[in-house]
């Protein structure tokens, strides 16, 4: 045993219970400091460094795990992309990728937060600081929080749903409900959505129960034309046919805008006044409504270009006379 000298008295070096490394050191370099020192470093010192070390391999593992999670993630989704799909599996693909790498960030910082919770907890239980008190108070902290924030945790969990089901994402045209709009933002708390006013609507994603869709993978186009009882059906059939299919041919619209020709589907309804006869053209995503626009416009030119006319309404009043009132 190693003994300091202190006036007239003599006290251990490396306490009553010594180690090999602190007497070690103690012999080498005779200061007790850096003697308990190098103690504290071979014992709790080296599990502090282990327990941190542990945290480290296990977030670089989870981050992997969660990385390759994300990545069947960013596979598209080929449900249903129509008979010329290329198009649609491209974007597709941009939108997989994109939903992939918002919700890897979300679950990194959560699986790092809780890794490092428990690391740090560790830690310090090596120290000989008393966790007991710290623990009980979280999780007072942490039942009150959980009665307080039912709706966030619903929130939070719809949010993560959402990007994991691709519900919607930032750029679709959704109806949420109480309106319609384009979504601006998501976050895992809440989206925001530009109705065609222009208003902001912020919802709680826990309160989004059911949302139609108009911009995944592709929308259709769908007008009716009215023509006159007196016309050649046939005949309008095929003019509007052609109308179609020149605005397919056209290098702005055909393979564009518009995933496959436009197709007249035939006479849809008999109606007070006219015929109406059904056009439909399937379209990228939220694009139905210029190709509507467009199709009405060129179908017009061309049934005027025809001479068939697109009937307004008509009535026929019918007026008796009182015959009572001619024979007096």
């Amino acid at each position: 045993m190693f003994l300091i000298a202190q006036g007239s008295t003599t006290v251990p070096a490396c306490g009553d219970q010594a180690n090999i490394v602190c007497v070690k050191v103690f012999e080498w370099t005779g200061n007790r400091f850096l003697a308990d020192v190098a103690t504290w470093l071979m014992g709790p010192g080296l599990l502090v460094l282990l327990i941190v070390l542990g945290g480290w391999v296990a977030s670089h593992v989870l981050k992997r795990a969660i990385a390759r999670f994300t990545q069947r993630l960013a596979r598209p989704d080929l449900r249903d992309v129509g008979r010329d799909p290329t198009v649609s599996i491209e974007a597709e693909k941009l939108r997989a990728k994109a939903r992939a790498e918002t919700l890897a960030g979300v679950l990194r910082s959560v699986a790092l937060f809780t890794i490092w919770t428990f690391t740090t907890l560790l830690a310090l239980g090596q120290l000989n600081i008393d966790l007991g008190p710290l623990i009980a108070g979280a999780g007072i902290l942490g039942i009150a929080i959980g009665f307080g924030s039912q709706a966030v945790v619903r929130d939070f969990l719809s949010g993560v749903f959402t990007m994991i089901e691709d519900i919607y994402s930032v750029g679709d045209d959704i109806d949420f409900g109480r309106g319609r709009g384009t979504v601006e933002r998501i976050s895992l708390r809440s989206t925001s959505i530009r109705t065609r006013q222009g208003v902001v609507w912020t919802v709680p994603n826990g309160n989004i129960e059911f949302v139609g869709n108009y911009s995944q993978l592709w929308a259709r186009a769908q007008v009716d034309i009215e023509v006159s009882y007196d016309c050649d059906l046939r005949e309008a059939i095929n003019v509007i046919r052609q109308a179609g299919d020149e605005m397919w041919n056209d290098p702005e619209w055909g393979g564009d805008e518009l995933s496959e020709p436009p197709e007249v589907k035939g006479v849809q309804e008999l109606g007070e006044s006219g015929i109406f006869i059904r056009v439909r053209a399937k379209t990228k995503p939220s694009l139905q409504w210029r190709t509507e626009r467009e199709l009405r416009l060129r179908i017009k030119e061309a049934l005027d270009a025809a001479g068939i006319d697109i009937p307004y309404p008509h009535r026929k009043v019918i007026l008796q006379r009182d015959q009572s009132r001619e024979v007096n």
